[in-house]
């Protein structure tokens, strides 16, 4: 299923331009990528996610087709932005593995993260409700899975691009659990 562009466009004119922090969520609402923008969220992310001089896009590091939210936490100083990373990025990691390039320091307090100020859906019902068929979503994320590994092989041996892979090879593995506990519902109902 290709992405509905014009959902999305009408879904990102509702995200904030203030500075500060935002999440890439996928499907399922889980963080896979946070990031900081000094230059307003809204145009930041529109650029992840039209490829648009986007880093995270150049290096396989996320699959822009994966993404249905954005959470987005604005701040009013440029001085607030690395501490609020730091623990937006932390607090995720720990519960399912970012795919983010270079990671943050620790935060100096450990606390859980504020609620974003916004939660904005870029994908519409009808289209996360397709992708998030197994069946859809394991083969997708092994070919993204594929094309990773060949830009850490061939382009950019990094650590940075290394935890992005790993964080890859932990989504295909929970999609490839997902995928065989259908096949074994299949097989109890014959």
């Amino acid at each position: 299923m290709a992405i509905d562009l014009a959902f999305r466009r009408g879904a990102l004119r509702k995200l904030t331009n203030k500075i500060g922090c935002y999440a890439l969520c996928d499907l399922d609402q889980t963080p896979i990528y946070v990031g900081q923008s000094v230059d307003g969220i809204r145009a930041r992310v529109n650029r992840h996610l039209t490829s648009a001089r986007s880093d995270i896009i150049a290096n396989r590091q996320i699959d822009v087709w994966e993404i249905a939210w954005v959470w987005a936490w604005p701040v009013e100083e440029r001085a607030q932005i690395d501490a609020l990373e730091a623990n937006l990025f932390h607090a995720f990691h720990a519960r399912s593995a970012l795919m983010n390039g270079k990671l943050p320091r620790l935060p100096a307090e450990d606390g859980a993260p504020p609620d974003p100020a916004q939660r904005v859906q870029v994908m519409a019902d009808d289209e996360i409700r397709e992708k998030r068929d197994p069946a859809l979503r394991l083969p997708r994320q092994a070919e993204h899975y594929s094309q990773i590994v060949g830009h850490f092989l061939a382009v950019k041996n990094s650590k940075e691009i290394a935890g992005a892979m790993q964080a890859h090879f932990e989504r295909l593995a929970k999609y490839h659990r997902e995928l065989l506990g259908l096949a074994v519902e299949i097989e109890g109902d014959a």
